[in-house]
């Protein structure tokens, strides 16, 4: 189809070059100042034999290779948009696994955050019970010692009351008994287990 055409264009270049020289012969021969301007027919055949082999050697050598350059260069250009139509695909499809590992990587994140609330949560209610546990504790130790104490106490003040009591039965004893010290001795052994039972 391009040798046709240019076959074509060739012929319509030749016909208008052939028949040129002719109309200006005719008109030249008429105006006087116009001969300067159109070839005389000895220089115009041999100016259109050049122009003809020149055509033909350009047609036949230069042009093809002109149309190779710019069928290469078409091609080129097409093979560029198709690269780039499908280096944005790429860039798209790339930027969706992209979006996609955000997403990923956001419900992860919420996973660890609820699971480290879960477990602080856990570990608070775990300190919580230990420290009142621990606090249990030393009120029931405190609760055991205040015991201990008040029997101790108990002790100490029934000990000094069974004391000042033998020192007052004694002296009382003593003074309407001076003479019966069987009869003392007997006295202090029933007060002594009284004070024993009181103890027990």
């Amino acid at each position: 189809m391009k040798k046709v055409k240019s076959a074509g264009i060739a012929l319509g270049a030749a016909a208008s070059v052939l028949f040129t020289p002719a109309l200006a012969f005719a008109e030249g021969t008429e105006s006087g100042g116009v001969d300067i301007l159109i070839p005389k027919i000895a220089e115009f055949i041999p100016a259109l034999v050049i122009f003809l082999i020149i055509w033909f050697l350009l047609s036949k050598f230069v042009w093809p290779k002109v149309i190779f350059v710019l069928d290469a260069r078409e091609h080129k250009i097409e093979d560029s948009l198709e690269q780039a139509d499908a280096t944005k695909a790429e860039a798209a499809e790339i930027r969706d696994q992209a979006d996609a590992i955000v997403a990923e990587a956001r419900r992860k994140a919420s996973e660890i955050v609820l699971e480290a609330r879960g477990d602080a949560e856990k570990e608070r209610s775990r300190i919580v019970a230990a420290a009142h546990a621990e606090a249990e504790d030393i009120i029931a130790k405190a609760q055991d010692r205040a015991e201990d104490e008040k029997k101790r106490a108990y002790m100490s003040a029934t000990d000094t009351i069974a004391k000042m009591s033998v020192a007052v039965a004694t002296s009382i004893v003593g003074d309407t008994l001076a003479n019966d010290e069987a009869k003392q001795r007997e006295l202090i052994k029933k007060y002594l287990a009284e004070v024993g039972k009181l103890n027990a």
